[in-house]
């Protein structure tokens, strides 16, 4: 019930923005995963990512009377906080963003026999090394959206974009991943 953990999720917000840690404690363990995963794939390192992650959430802690209900979960808005602390980071350091994937396959599970988790990791490798060849935009679009699985409204807004623009780059994307990835694994 999509609706129902987002109405959840904002009366948490309201709560915590009368004042209720424990409320804002809830948020924190809702959105934590979603936000270190969305910047440990756009930075690549544990640590930047966990050091990034803490640093959302204590922007998102002295900002939550800021925050307003917009129609969207407020996943979105934890994760433009992430969002603009990356772009900061890249800023300042003139760090390249590049899509590394051991940490991510990391902590997957596979349980099928051996052929199944060869051919699944030779596919997800050439999948994620196709998503590293497009642009910027393109990338971070199809990482809010499939690797995220945020909604469009979610990753228009992200992203300062209307969500046909998103439409259309999200589907520029797909057929530009179509062309790259090798025949045999389409």
């Amino acid at each position: 019930m999509p609706d129902q953990a987002h109405s959840e999720s904002w009366a948490l917000v309201h709560a915590a923005q009368q004042g209720d840690t424990v409320a804002f404690g809830q948020l924190y363990d809702r959105y934590v995963d979603v936000v270190y995963r969305y910047v440990l794939f756009r930075v690549g390192d544990r640590e930047l990512a966990e050091d990034v992650t803490s640093e959302t959430f204590l922007r998102a802690l002295r900002r939550i009377t800021s925050v307003t209900y917009q129609g969207r979960d407020v996943g979105a808005w934890f994760v433009t906080i992430a969002r603009n602390l990356v772009l900061d980071h890249v800023k300042s350091s003139r760090f390249r963003l590049e899509v590394t994937t051991p940490e991510i396959r990391d902590s997957e599970r596979v349980e099928a026999g051996p052929e199944q988790q060869v051919m699944s990791k030779v596919t997800r490798e050439a999948l994620l090394g196709c998503v590293d060849q497009l642009g910027d935009d393109q990338r971070e679009c199809i990482v809010l959206r499939f690797l995220q699985g945020l909604s469009v409204a979610e990753t228009a807004e992200i992203m300062n974009r209307n969500e046909g623009a998103v439409k259309a780059l999200q589907h520029r994307a797909v057929r530009r991943l179509a062309q790259l990835l090798p025949t045999e694994l389409r």
